[in-house]
């Protein structure tokens, strides 16, 4: 036995390298698209009608999820969970950047329920229910959301349907080696909004690979976003529009400064600027979008809002590139606090009179 030891030592060590190495092996390389129902992939998923979360509306299905990679792409060995509505224009581009992509229907509906006026006296109120959300734990005391209805179980739950559905993908590299969960190492968190918001909630909680967050975050009364962080600071993108309120009202400025973005660069005019922008983590657009502050808010993301070229083209392929691409190492210098910019928006929101 021990003749085979240095042999034995040598196999073990090339199967971690295999496992740590994604390669597809597709007979037929193509781009997948799947699409499933979270109520249907796990039968412990339940509706919660105390925050409005249904699985069906105008019976039509409401808890679809979807999925896709292109095998035809040398993969990066990364997930993307969007937590938003389904972008079929961003998943093209991140399958086509290599990446592999899901969309997840967790028990996200509270926000219609406290998401307009927080407690005057919790600064915590939103980000608690929101890492609820995610987790699956106990984090506030307003709602009650369990493990199978947040989003870290429906995604590992789609993922091992995906891993037995669309064995080309190669979806197990993201289950971790117990088969309990996924490889949050290999994940980049994204989404727009609200779910740029929790995006950004719980990579503050759950060191992943990147998080990409467009026209976000928000939660301007606050201050979790100045948290201890799990994820590191230059892991965090961020990416909206100067005529969104949300950039107007001083929200996303405050949340990219709390989250210490500042410490990875300046705010960086992409319209202004090449590629790599500096090598920053706070990118902004003044494109045109008919001074309409909703399409502002939706035009950071590939669709009919987005801004556009002289000759129609959409003019963002290169930021939404850098989001999801910029190595992590790769960091503009530290800046100075933005003394324009109002952090301390719950003192003048909440203040005595």
């Amino acid at each position: 036995m021990k003749t085979f030891g240095p042999f034995l030592i040598l196999l073990t060590s090339g199967l971690i390298q295999a496992q740590d190495r994604l390669v597809f092996d597709d007979p037929t390389p193509q781009r997948y698209q799947l699409k499933a129902r979270a109520s249907v992939i796990d039968p412990r998923a339940k509706e919660h009608l105390e925050i409005d979360y249904v699985f069906q509306r105008k019976d039509k299905p409401a808890d679809e999820e979807n999925a896709s990679v292109d095998t035809s792409v040398a993969p990066q060995g990364k997930l993307v969970i969007w937590l938003m509505g389904y972008s079929g224009g961003l998943f093209e581009r991140v399958n086509s950047y290599g990446l592999h992509a899901i969309q997840v229907h967790y028990a996200n509906g509270w926000f219609g329920k406290f998401g307009k006026e927080p407690p005057p006296e919790d600064s915590l109120f939103l980000g608690e229910i929101r890492l609820e959300a995610a987790t699956g734990e106990d984090f506030s005391e307003v709602v009650s959301i369990p493990k199978p209805d947040g989003m870290m179980e429906r995604a590992y739950q789609l993922v091992k349907w995906l891993d037995k559905e669309n064995p080309q993908g190669k979806w197990r590299f993201f289950i971790n080696p117990e088969t309990q969960g996924l490889r949050w190492d290999r994940v980049i968190i994204s989404g727009s909004s609200h779910g740029s918001t929790t995006a950004a909630r719980f990579a503050k909680h759950q060191k992943v690979d990147r998080v990409v967050m467009f026209c976000g975050p928000r939660d301007q009364y606050e201050t979790w976003q100045a948290l201890p962080s799990a994820t590191p600071s230059n892991r965090f993108f961020g990416f909206s529009h100067v005529l969104d309120g949300g950039w107007s009202g001083d929200h996303y400025c405050r949340s990219w400064e709390l989250l210490g973005l500042g410490e990875n660069g300046p705010i960086v005019d992409v319209d202004k600027v090449s590629p790599p922008y500096q090598n920053t983590r706070r990118l902004i657009t003044a494109g045109d979008v008919k001074n309409d502050d909703r399409r502002a808010h939706s035009s950071v993301v590939p669709g009919s809002a987005s801004v556009k070229t002289a000759d129609g083209k959409l003019a963002h392929e290169a930021v939404w590139h850098y989001l999801f691409n910029q190595p992590v190492d790769l960091t503009g210098p530290a800046t100075s606090p933005d003394v324009d910019c109002e952090k301390d928006l719950r003192a003048a929101r909440f203040k005595k009179k």
